[in-house]
């Protein structure tokens, strides 16, 4: 039975007009495959909102959090006015919107008047999920009023994770039991599950999410539970690009990568696809698809086995901010690098995955890439709670914390093709280099420097992509 999952991403669930977009692909698509799987994210900008007003409840501020709450009512309730639903459909969705509002202004209330952290983070993740919940069952409805047999689930039943919340680790094996359970008889009588991204929830049952752009994660382990044949991410973009079109406007789409170059454009900074999304499905080969929904009609990019080293070029550069310490001594960066790993998960729910590391006689270098996954003001609060932590422990003598930038070029030839590492390099002369390395996967090389000097590292090494050697 050859299966598909159809991951659609918040920018192409947004408006009504995107929502018939994705009802025409789903109508399409279900012609050509025997079984469909979609998985859906919340409409465009609603995480940011349930953010915020989980941030104005914490704060005790009762108003601003319902303002937030009757607005997103009020957007949804609408949507479903504007889109071709049955009477029947168009009220028990009404219904199963204010039940979900309902039960989440609940949840603020209990935030308003706890005082522990611990307790904030778990009401956070609760609260947060909602949004995939309202527009997993705004589609589900949307098919079954065209006559495709549907049902919205959440994820809370299928996807496992530990209990870091804002980040949650999966449990593969766990959820693919739950996904065998839950989502195969549903896929044998012929019906398409809509299923929520981005949420899942521990062993105890405690809602957990799984971090920004979670919802791709959801996709592949989905795909790799259902024995899927292709995996399609749906977004608002043609496909991967050599770079970011917001940053560098000469960015082009990128036909194919390997597994490893897409893994490592993601840990570094590409915006589209989640970092960790890849692993599930690796030993499955399960082929990925990044597709524009307002293009339907163009290839996109491909992500499946096979190297392509025949084009022993760069395929891609990022950047991804991060914080530097230096110091003016040498010795043991065990101290150091634990408090900085401890303050990085204190903030951000993640690990210090990655660090970069040079030592001379004299002086010491500590470089470690706040992940986008951490929201917009990681590096900001990381950098504060670094200083603060420094300036109370005195760890391993004095230590200067400076924002930087990590620009990192992408190819599967860096291994046996040492010339573009030299490339590289001398695109970049002139420019102060803080720290330089390259990942063990042999598919990225990254140079540290200044902020300032980000936009025209980046720059520079696009120009090997646009003019290789």
């Amino acid at each position: 039975m050859k299966t598909l999952v159809m991951k659609f991403g918040g920018s192409s669930v947004g408006t009504t007009s995107a929502l018939i977009q994705v009802l025409s692909i789903v109508l399409n698509e279900r012609e050509q495959w025997d079984r469909l799987v979609l998985v859906v994210s919340a409409l465009d900008g609603v995480t940011d909102m349930l953010i915020e007003a989980a941030g104005l409840a914490n704060m005790g501020n009762q108003r601003g959090y319902r303002r937030i709450v009757a607005n997103l009512r009020t957007r949804h309730l609408a949507m479903i006015e504007e889109l071709p639903l049955g009477n029947s459909e168009r009220g028990a969705l009404q219904a199963d919107i204010d039940r979900l509002l309902f039960d989440m202004l609940d949840i603020y209330q209990g935030m308003t008047h706890s005082s522990d952290r611990w307790a904030a983070t778990q009401k956070l993740d609760a609260s947060i999920g909602v949004g995939e919940k309202l527009a997993a069952r705004i589609i589900a409805a949307l098919l079954r009023q065209n006559d495709v047999r549907s049902v919205a689930i959440d994820t809370t039943n299928l996807i496992v994770t530990d209990d870091s919340h804002g980040n949650a680790i999966p449990n593969i094996a766990m959820s693919r039991t739950q996904i065998a359970t839950n989502v195969l008889p549903l896929l044998e009588r012929g019906i398409v599950p809509v299923i929520t991204g981005f949420i899942g929830a521990t062993r105890s049952g405690q809602p957990t999410t799984l971090g920004r752009g979670g919802s791709d994660l959801t996709a592949s382990i989905l795909g790799a539970g259902v024995g899927a044949q292709e995996i399609w991410l749906w977004t608002d973009v043609d496909g991967l690009m050599t770079a970011d079109p917001r940053e560098v406007d000469t960015a082009q789409i990128i036909p194919h990568l390997s597994y490893e170059e897409a893994a490592e454009l993601a840990y570094f900074g590409a915006r589209i696809l989640h970092t960790r999304m890849l692993a599930p499905i690796q030993s499955e080969h399960i082929p990925v698809w990044i597709k524009n929904v307002f293009k339907p009609q163009k290839p996109g990019s491909n992500i499946s086995p096979g190297s392509g080293r025949s084009e022993l070029t760069i395929k891609a550069v990022t950047s991804i901010a991060g914080v530097a310490l230096t110091a003016d001594h040498s010795g043991s960066l065990s101290t150091i690098s634990a408090l900085v790993d401890q303050t990085l998960y204190e903030n951000t729910r993640s690990h210090a995955d990655v660090m970069i590391s040079s030592q001379s006689s004299t002086r010491s270098f500590l470089c470690v890439l706040i992940p986008t996954a951490a929201g917009p003001d990681a590096i900001h609060n990381t950098h504060i709670a670094l200083e603060k932590k420094l300036s109370e422990q005195a760890a391993d003598g004095v230590w200067r914390v400076n924002t930087v930038s990590i620009i990192t070029a992408i190819s599967d030839s860096f291994d046996h093709r040492p010339q573009l590492v030299a490339q590289v390099l001398n695109a970049l002369r002139n420019l102060p280099i803080l720290g330089l390395a390259q990942g063990p996967s042999n598919c990225s090389f990254s140079v540290v420097v200044n902020s300032h000097y980000a936009d025209e590292a980046l720059i520079r090494i696009h120009e090997l992509i646009l003019n290789p050697h």
